[in-house]
């Protein structure tokens, strides 16, 4: 690797069928953060990873309706506080970034 590489990027911890999945991967990374690949910039903001979120993955995403086949979407998204909404995402962000972290590698 030494003589043929430069860096060396790793794209998680997980086994893909070859190269090609992995360069779009990175393509997708990068492209993302072109001006304009968005429809808003600040979609990019608060994302899995990102500084914003200290580095852990994503809170959980819910739409309408708010209930659906007996799946609701947790009450406290429902409540219009923003505040309490912006702790239950960061405690969410940080309950997925443990699992994570804990997950045997196989």
């Amino acid at each position: 690797m030494q003589h043929f590489c430069s860096d060396a990027v790793s794209i998680g911890r997980y086994v893909i069928a070859g190269g090609e999945l992995a360069a779009m991967v990175v393509c997708d990374a990068i492209l993302r953060k072109q001006p304009g690949a968005l429809g808003d910039a600040d979609s990019a903001v608060e994302e899995s990873f990102s500084a914003a979120l200290e580095g852990d993955p994503e809170y959980p995403h819910y739409t309408r309706p708010a209930e659906f086949r007996e799946w609701g979407v947790p009450e406290v998204l429902l409540s219009g506080h923003h505040e309490e909404i912006r702790q239950w995402r960061r405690a969410r962000s940080r309950e997925r970034g443990a699992a994570t972290d804990e997950a045997p590698l196989s």
